[in-house]
């Protein structure tokens, strides 16, 4: 049952997190900003948002804090994330262009979310 409830949760939190996300992946590609760092940021913005919301509700437990351990071990796997993520999302601009990365990104970022959630789970705030 923590299972369903912990991944009913992560899926509420982690659509949040995509559309803030690709929000500013969109914003700032459509203003100029190369796809790279444009990914970047936008990862950046939705991961502080789910580090804490992730934390507190999907996988909090009783008097359990987030603290700089749990956050050392998510920003491990989000740096291992971001570059998988940077790297499909480039390779989608640079074959497909940019309004079609725009629309591939939310795909790579959901197939992520997948491993996010398991890692997350098993390592992050265990």
């Amino acid at each position: 049952m923590t299972l369903l409830r912990q991944g009913s949760q992560f899926v509420v939190i982690g659509l949040l997190q995509l559309l803030i996300d690709w929000s500013v992946f969109v914003a700032a590609t459509a203003a100029g900003m190369p796809t790279i760092p444009a990914n970047v940021l936008g990862r950046v913005c939705g991961a502080l948002l789910g580090f804490w919301l992730n934390g507190r509700i999907t996988f909090a437990s009783d008097g359990a804090r987030l603290g700089w351990q749990r956050f050392g071990r998510f920003m491990a796997m989000w740096i291992v994330l971001t570059l998988l993520s940077t790297w499909l999302v480039t390779v989608c601009a640079d074959a497909l262009g940019l309004r079609l990365a725009w629309l591939a990104k939310p795909v790579v970022e959901g197939v992520l979310a997948v491993v996010s959630f398991f890692l997350g789970r098993h390592v992050v705030y265990r």
